[in-house]
C-alpha cells in the first residue's frame, strides 16, 4: 500500500484533494496554513493565495486546529461554527517520528442539504423522519431554526450542541414569546431520542383540576387511561411553563426525574418511563423558591444546565436576520416577491422595545406581508404603537464593542435621517467621508 501511495504524481494527489466532497486544510506546527483546497476558499470567500502561510484562526472562523496539536488528539465530527452555521470538523494531528509537524483538518456535513445528499437511503430514512414527526406535537426544528449570530445566541447553540446527546433533564428560562420550546425542540432533535416522540405539555393551558390526570393517566375503575408523560415513551417530555405547576404535582415530577416513574390517579402502583424532561419556565425558578411557589428539592434536582434565553431588545442585532427569515417564510406562503425594508422603517423597528419578543416580531411581519402594496415596508405600514415607542440609546447588554457598535450605528442612522450631504454628517461627526461611507456599508443603512 505504501509504495502505491509513493507513486501517485503531485497531480493525481492535488486533482483528489481539490474534487473530495470535503473541504480540506492542512497546518504547519505552527498552525499556518500549508495547503487548503478550492472549494473550502470559495466558501470562506477568500483567495488561496491569500490564504496560504496565514494563521489558520485568521482564516477559518472558530478553527481549533492549533488546539488539535496541543492536546495531541483527534477531534471527529466536532460541531463548529462557520459564518452562521454548524458544521462537523474532522481534525488530525500529523506526526513524524512520534513528534507533532502540524495538523490535518476536513469539514464534512456542511449544512443539512449536504447530509441529504450522501445517500438515498438517508434521503429515505429522512423522509420517514419527517413523515412521523409531523404526527406529534409541533414541526421538525433544528439549531438552524434559532436565527441569529449575536454572541448570547451562538452561545446557546453551542451549549445545545454540547448537553443535547446526554439524558440530563434540563431548565430553560425567558420572556413569554423568546423561543424556548424551539430550544427544547431543538435538543430533542440532537439527541439520540430524534426518532421517538417529543410531548409538549403546556402548564398554562390544562385546568389545575385536570393536571393531574391529563400528566399521568388515570384508572377508571375498567382500563388504565394513558396520560401525556406515557406518551413521551422513549422521547422527550416538555413541560412548557413549568412555574404554572401547582406545588403538589411538581412532587409527582421530582419522582418522574429521580426515579423514572409515574403513578397514575387511582392506582396504588407505579410504572416505569423512559423519557427525558425538558422544562421552561417565563420566570426566574429561583426567585419562586425564594417565594415558596416552586419545590427547593426540584429546584436543586433540575438547576444544573440551564439555558437563558434573553429578551429580543438585548439581542436586536439579531433583528435583520429576524426580519429577513421571516419576510422569505411569509412571501413564500403568499407568492409574494421579495420584499424589503427601507433603512428608515429598519431603524424604526430596531428602536423598538419588543415586550412581546420574538413572536410579536413575527405576527408583525406577517401583516405587513398582507399590508404592504409594493416591495418596500416604509414606516406608514409599520404598526402605531412601534412607530410611538422608541428606545434611548442606553444599552447595557453584551460585550463593550457590541453596545458601542450597536450607538454606533443609531447615530449615524439618525443623522441620515435628517441630513442628506453625507460630507456634511462626517463633519459633525469628526470623522472623514470616506470612515463614514465604510460605518454606513457596515452597519447596512
Amino acid at each position: 500500500m505504501e509504495d502505491w501511495i509513493r507513486k501517485l504524481s503531485t497531480p493525481v494527489i492535488e486533482q483528489i484533494l481539490e474534487t473530495a466532497f470535503f473541504w480540506f486544510v492542512l497546518v504547519d506546527r505552527n498552525a499556518r496554513i500549508l495547503y487548503i483546497n478550492e472549494e473550502y476558499c470559495n466558501f470562506l470567500e477568500v483567495k488561496r493565495e491569500e490564504a496560504i502561510g496565514k494563521p489558520v484562526t485568521e482564516v477559518i472562523e472558530n478553527s481549533e486546529m492549533h488546539l488539535v496539536m496541543e492536546r495531541g488528539k483527534t477531534d471527529i465530527a466536532a460541531p463548529q461554527f462557520i459564518k452562521g452555521n454548524y458544521m462537523l470538523a474532522n481534525r488530525v494531528p500529523l506526526y513524524i517520528d512520534g513528534e507533532i509537524v502540524g495538523a490535518f483538518g476536513s469539514v464534512i456535513f456542511r449544512d443539512v442539504n449536504d447530509w441529504k445528499k450522501l445517500s438515498s437511503h438517508v434521503r429515505n430514512t429522512l423522509e420517514k423522519i419527517g413523515k412521523n414527526l409531523k404526527s406529534y406535537e409541533g414541526a421538525f426544528y433544528s439549531l438552524s431554526d434559532m436565527v441569529g449570530s449575536s454572541s448570547s445566541i451562538r452561545k446557546i447553540k453551542e451549549t445545545i450542541s454540547m448537553i443535547a446527546p446526554t439524558d440530563l433533564p434540563i431548565v430553560i428560562e425567558g420572556e413569554i414569546g423568546t423561543g424556548k420550546e424551539i430550544c427544547a425542540k431543538s435538543i430533542h432533535q440532537l439527541s439520540d431520542r430524534t426518532e421517538n416522540p417529543f410531548i409538549k405539555i403546556d402548564c398554562s393551558t390544562i385546568p389545575k383540576e385536570l393536571l393531574e390526570y391529563e400528566l399521568f393517566g388515570n384508572w377508571d375503575g375498567t382500563t388504565l387511561k394513558k396520560g401525556r408523560i406515557q406518551l413521551a415513551e422513549g422521547g422527550t417530555v416538555y413541560f412548557e411553563e413549568v412555574n404554572e405547576l401547582p406545588i403538589t404535582i411538581q412532587a409527582k415530577l421530582l419522582k418522574l426525574i429521580q426515579e423514572s416513574t409515574i403513578q397514575p390517579v387511582g392506582t396504588d402502583h407505579e410504572i416505569a418511563i423512559n423519557t427525558r424532561v425538558i422544562i421552561s419556565s417565563n420566570m426566574s425558578l429561583l426567585e419562586l423558591v425564594k417565594s415558596k411557589l416552586f419545590r427547593e428539592d426540584l429546584f436543586y434536582r433540575i438547576q444544573s444546565i440551564t439555558i437563558q434565553i434573553p429578551p429580543l431588545r438585548e439581542r436586536i442585532e439579531d433583528l435583520p436576520e429576524l426580519i429577513h427569515t421571516f419576510l422569505t417564510q411569509y412571501c413564500h406562503e403568499t407568492g409574494r416577491r421579495g420584499i424589503k425594508v427601507h433603512r428608515k422603517a429598519l431603524w424604526i423597528l430596531q428602536n423598538y422595545t419588543w415586550p412581546g419578543n420574538i413572536r410579536e416580531l413575527q405576527n408583525v411581519i406577517h401583516a405587513i406581508v398582507h399590508l404592504v402594496g409594493g416591495d418596500i415596508i416604509t414606516e406608514d405600514v409599520l404598526p402605531l404603537h412601534i412607530k410611538r415607542r422608541h428606545k434611548s440609546f442606553n444599552r447595557t447588554n453584551g460585550t463593550l464593542e457590541e453596545i458601542l457598535l450597536h450607538v454606533e450605528g443609531q447615530v449615524i442612522q439618525e443623522y441620515l435621517e435628517v441630513e442628506k450631504d453625507k460630507s456634511k454628517i462626517a463633519e459633525k461627526l469628526g470623522i472623514s467621508r470616506s470612515t463614514l461611507y465604510e460605518k454606513i456599508k457596515k452597519h447596512n443603512l
